[in-house]
This record gives structure tokens, sequence and C-alpha cells, in this order.
């Protein structure tokens, strides 16, 4: 009878030992598919839509130029330097603040010819840098230069073209000929003048076309306008805090 006993208490410790593990594992296997099946948030802020602002292609932009350009010493590849003068809103939002610096190169710089041919400038800007040191990568070219002097617009590409001065050159040879004329009829009466004036006017002609004409020049604060070429795409987040303030009513 002791030994029948004994056997039926051996046999319910070992159940019970075996069914311990199994009851501490279901705890386990429940947290793990729980873990499993909640959202992982760094996977869901990935996905997240990234705000943008778009500044559309001919868009003008006021610009002041921060240096000196000439064609008289520019060459192509020298970088140019500017930075928004006022600034530009899209949608009730600051998109670019006035102080934005515009930075570009300079494509073409050609001389003014001896006897023919004006001087002209070609300028490409190709980068913005705002305030908080975010950069955008754009193309704009130069659609007017309000703050230059005896310049013009040649083509859409946004070359500067110096004005004609053919009326400097045609007043140098008629100053030459009357000074030859004074200077024959001192020395010879009438008919010295006639010679001299036909020899101070080939003199002037000669000096005209020896000297180059007029270069293109755009002085440190020149006001020129900017217009973008194709659509600039920008980071809303990325965008300095001053521009995201909204134009007051």
């Amino acid at each position: 009878m002791k030994t029948l006993l004994f056997i039926l208490l051996s046999g319910m410790a070992a159940a019970q030992t075996a069914q311990a593990p199994a009851a501490a594992q279901a705890p386990a296997t429940a947290q793990t598919a729980a873990a499993q099946a909640a959202p992982a948030p760094a996977a869901a802020s990935a996905d997240a839509p990234k705000s943008v602002l778009t500044i559309p292609a001919g868009t003008r932009i006021p610009l002041t130029l921060k240096q000196a350009i000439s064609t008289k010493t520019a060459r192509e590849g020298d970088p140019v330097y500017a930075e928004t003068a006022f600034p530009f809103v899209v949608n009730e939002r600051v998109v670019i603040p006035a102080g934005t610096y515009i930075q570009g190169k300079i494509m073409q710089a050609q001389r003014g010819g001896h006897v023919k041919g004006r001087a002209e400038l070609l300028i490409h800007f190709t980068s913005m840098i705002y305030p908080s040191g975010y950069t955008v990568m754009l193309g704009g070219s130069i659609e007017n230069t309000p703050g230059a002097e005896r310049t013009s617009m040649k083509d859409s590409e946004g070359t500067i073209r110096q004005d004609s001065d053919a009326g400097r050159r045609a007043r140098d040879a008629a100053g030459g000929a009357t000074t030859g004329a004074i200077i024959g009829a001192v020395t010879g009466g009438g008919k010295g003048a006639g010679i001299g004036a036909g020899a101070g006017g080939v003199t002037g002609l000669a000096v005209s076309m020896l000297s180059r004409g007029a270069d293109v020049r755009l002085e440190p604060g020149t006001s020129i306008e900017m217009e973008i070429q194709r659509d600039v795409t920008l980071d809303a987040s990325r965008v300095s805090s001053r521009t995201s303030l909204r134009v007051e009513q």
C-alpha cells in the first residue's frame, strides 16, 4: 500500500514539473506576438510625406550685386555674388527672405571691338544659400539690369550688352578735324585750314579706330533682376524659420 501511494505522489510531482516551463513560456510568446504586431515608430515616421515648397519657373527675383564686374577684367568661370533685395512670397509664405545669398558665375565676357562689336557679359546663377546654411541648386539668368547705366539686354539667355558708342567715335573724329582746321588756319590761312581739317579728321578717325568700345561695368550695389529658369523645390523643414512666417493681412 505504501509503495502504491509513493508511486502516485511521484507521478503527480513529475506532471507539475513538466507543466511549469510551458506556463512560463506562454506569457513570453504572447509578449513577442504583441511586439511584432505593434507598428515601429521609426518606420512610420520615415514613410511620412515630406513638406515641400516650390518656386515656379519664370519667377523674377530682385538682387543686389555684391562685387564690381567689368568685361575688361572678367574671365569665364569667375564667381559672381549677389543677395536678394526683397522677400519672395508663395501662397502667403515668405520662402526667400531678403538677404539670402545668390551665387553664380560668368559664362562669357567679351570686350568691345576696335571697329565694331560691343562689349557683352553673360552671367548664370547656380545656387541659393539661406541664412541657416541650407543650400539649394537653381538655374537662373539675368532678366534686367535696372541699376546699370548704358547697358541693355541682348537676348533671352541674359546677355548684357553695352550700348553703342558710335556717337562718341563720331565726336572724336569731328574733334580732330576741328583741331586740325584751327592749326591749319593759323599756319597757312584758308588753304591751310582745309588741309588741317582733313588731316585732323583722319587723325581723329584713326585714334577712334584704335581705341576699344566701352566695357560693360556693373558696380557693387547694382540692382539686377534674376529669372528662375526651372522649378526650384525647397524642403520646408530646412527653410529658415524667418521664411515660414505668414504675411500679415
